[in-house]
């Protein structure tokens, strides 16, 4: 379904209007559920993106927006509507997406039946949907060309803003409308998706770290990562074992391990590994990002997850050649924030953020840049050998 649309429709013509590959997200999925389950898809009235679903169900009323249908491959940057030259590929009939609504917009409100069910107050205002990423964009206050968001849990994304509809022709990273997007105020949100992030920390605390006793903390992880040089002498992970890597074309390589020597690596060699392996497949995706013209030079975190270790956060800033500011949030109270603001509750962007609060920064460490630009030639070389 993946490469067929992409040919179907056109390389090019996908590209223009789509900025991404058709195959991706939603309508190859609902195409799917067509070709695989025709008796189900025989009933569909709409079709909604979880957000829509849940607004959904508090209001009654069936909408849908255009950043959400941009993810799901469903919108044209080019006319600014529907993408009906997709729906048509996959011969889906346009009424079955819902109206759409501004994102920051009162969406419906909650009807006497959920407000019994749930306590809720029945007429309060419903605004705001987003996707993770745009939404971890906006708990940060990423909404403005040039400003760049991240996150490192169970997988590692980093977003970044643009006014620009640019693409990677290869579709390694996805173009989607920022939720502050709108017909005649355009504003991107460009996505690179690293799958196995924090999820390769966690494996290796479970399964090599982990004793009778309990194992390490992840604080003491960090303390002893510490202690192994830049580039873990010469040990280096490649950190894809959690499914198929966009960045990578979707090839999936799995995770590997390259270097080891059981003469000299320990456990603390291992630990940087795994922490340096995830930043430089980060770097990996950001580099496609200055392909495509995106300058980096401020990114804003959550200070969670991979963030809450010294070694990582330096590592990226290090490479990224960028200041990392941390923030006391994450995706539901920027969610809220959003709500906040479509609803009135707060009068602009700047009110809404007002509280928001910086409680870390972590600059580039210029005397081990080299030490890391090595490291991650490395990574680079045994990347290319494995795809």
């Amino acid at each position: 379904v993946v490469i067929a649309a992409f040919k179907g429709i056109g390389e090019e013509k996908a590209l223009r209007h789509l900025l991404n590959s058709p195959g991706n997200f939603t309508a190859s999925k609902a195409a799917w559920v067509k070709k695989n389950e025709p008796e189900i898809f025989a009933q569909v009235h709409k079709f909604m993106l979880p957000g829509d679903y849940i607004a959904y169900k508090l209001s009654g009323t069936i909408t849908t927006t255009a950043s959400g249908l941009s993810e799901g491959m469903l919108w044209d940057f080019r006319t600014k509507a529907v993408a009906t030259m997709v729906l048509d590929y996959y011969g889906i009939s346009s009424s079955l997406i819902p109206p759409i609504v501004d994102t920051f917009s009162v969406q419906g409100t909650v009807t006497t039946e959920v407000a019994k069910l749930l306590g809720l107050k029945e007429g309060t205002p419903i605004s705001y949907r987003g996707g993770d990423q745009p939404n971890n964009a906006l708990s940060l206050n990423v909404l403005n060309p040039g400003e760049f968001a991240a996150t490192a849990g169970t997988s590692g994304v980093v977003y970044g803003v643009g006014n620009k509809p640019e693409y990677d022709v290869q579709s390694h990273v996805n173009t989607f409308a920022h939720v502050n997007y709108t017909p005649t105020q355009e504003y991107y949100g460009v996505l690179l998706c690293v799958n196995g992030t924090g999820i390769l920390n966690s494996w290796i605390k479970r399964t090599c770290l982990s004793t009778d006793q309990g194992g390490l903390s992840y604080e003491e992880m960090n303390a002893l990562a510490a202690t192994a040089p830049v580039g873990s002498d010469g040990l280096c992970i490649l950190p894809y074992g959690n499914g198929a890597e966009r960045t990578l074309g979707n090839k999936n390589i799995h995770s590997s391990l390259h270097g080891l020597d059981f003469n000299r690596h320990t456990k603390a060699h291992l630990i940087r590994a795994s922490q340096e392996g995830i930043v430089f497949a980060l770097n990996y995706g950001l580099d496609i990002m200055r392909g495509m013209g995106m300058s980096v030079t401020a990114v804003r975190a959550g200070k969670a997850n991979m963030f809450l270790s010294p070694i990582f956060g330096t590592a990226f800033a290090t490479l990224a050649h960028a200041t990392v500011e941390l923030y006391n949030t994450d995706g539901a109270a920027g969610a809220a924030r959003g709500a906040g603001i479509g609803a009135g509750i707060f009068t602009s962007f700047k009110d809404a953020f007002a509280s928001l609060v910086k409680v870390g920064t972590l600059e580039p460490n210029k005397a081990l840049a080299q030490q890391y630009a090595d490291a991650y030639g490395n990574f680079v070389s045994l990347l290319s050998k494995n795809l």
